[in-house]
């Protein structure tokens, strides 16, 4: 395993090394849920809409935009400019986040194993947890908000005695980069490219901050799942939600995709890199290799005094085996 951790510490997820020591289990979760249904229920779509199609999908026709920014808001070090332009061809993609609901699915017909539960640990966010867990678990150094939980994995993402029964709605965590991979081949899709996912996060508007516009509350409306009040201590959920908010919460971006900002991250098929030619490029997938995998989008942790990466042009990475409860994924199909 790897000793990956994310740069700079941010809420981003940490990455997997180690082994997380001996650990007190888990109780009952605690917080509200969807009332979406059973877990075990028929694999569904979460607000399909005009240009779905019967896979959840939408279709995007493609063409030339400007990636990256250059924002006096962005991370330098992240690799975030420079701005430079991009042409893709057309690609259908996820309208949200693959759900607990149909990961089910996918495992009831694979029986697949998720890189969680065979390591035996996942990493769960302290403020979920009770005093006394909290206290008892190790933590990484640059992130200690973040606890190695024996038995977390997406079926029970605060440990032991936590479910999904009540979330299937919400986005599937908890996963690796391999994890949603697999889950993307059985489906007929792909992870999408870096370039794909900003894309598709920017709605066609060119250059903006958010999928929205460059206001983060226009006319003090919230429009993502991001943290309210004082990073990592206090958490206000102005939003209506502490941890995870169901895939199709807030409205849509211009491709009626939900979510490109907050809830959870995303993982993308490329290999990490800072290194960005400034020219046009089409359809780029990134460096051939690497040790850490891009990821988009930020998180329900996410605040602009500490980590901003909720921005459309926000990225950081992990390592591919690396899983917490704020990392999800969803795909991309070609056409």
């Amino acid at each position: 395993m790897s000793e990956a951790v994310p740069h700079p510490p941010s809420c981003c997820a940490p990455g997997r090394g180690g082994g997380p020591g001996e650990f007190v289990v888990l109780g009952t979760p605690p917080g509200a849920a969807s009332e979406a249904g059973a877990v075990g229920g028929p694999a569904g779509t979460a607000g399909p809409g005009e240009g779905h199609g019967p896979d959840g999908s939408v279709l995007l026709p493609g063409g030339t935009f400007l990636m990256g920014t250059d924002d006096a808001e962005g991370f330098l070090d992240d690799g975030e400019g420079p701005v430079r332009q991009v042409t893709l061809r057309a690609f259908r993609i996820d309208a949200h986040a693959v759900t607990n609901r149909r990961f089910a699915a996918f495992v009831a017909d694979t029986g697949y194993v998720t890189e969680a539960e065979r390591f035996g640990w996942s990493y769960v966010f302290a403020g979920f947890l009770p005093a006394h867990l909290r206290r008892g678990a190790a933590r990484p150094e640059r992130t200690p908000w973040w606890c190695g939980v024996p038995g977390a994995w997406w079926r029970a993402p605060l440990g032991p005695g936590s479910g999904v029964d009540d979330l299937v709605a919400h986005p599937v965590v908890h996963v690796s980069w391999a994890d949603a991979d697999a889950y993307c081949r059985w489906a007929g899709g792909r992870l999408p490219t870096e370039a794909e996912w900003e894309y598709a996060a920017r709605g066609d508007l060119e250059q903006r901050r958010y999928p929205w516009g460059d206001e983060l509350l226009p006319g003090g409306e919230h429009r993502c799942n991001i943290w309210q009040g004082r990073f990592p201590t206090r958490n206000t959920a102005e939003d209506g939600y502490e941890g995870t908010a169901p895939v199709d919460t807030f409205a849509p971006n211009g491709f009626g995709l939900y979510n490109m900002a907050g809830n959870v991250w995303e993982w993308c098929a490329d290999w990490w890199t800072t290194d960005h030619p400034a020219g046009r490029r089409s359809n780029p997938t990134g460096p051939a290799r690497g040790t850490s995998r891009a990821m988009r989008g930020g998180s329900y942790l996410c605040h602009h005094s500490y980590c901003n990466r909720y921005r459309v042009a926000a990225r950081t990475s992990n390592t591919p085996d690396s899983t917490t409860g704020n990392l999800g994924f969803r795909c991309v199909r070609d056409v």
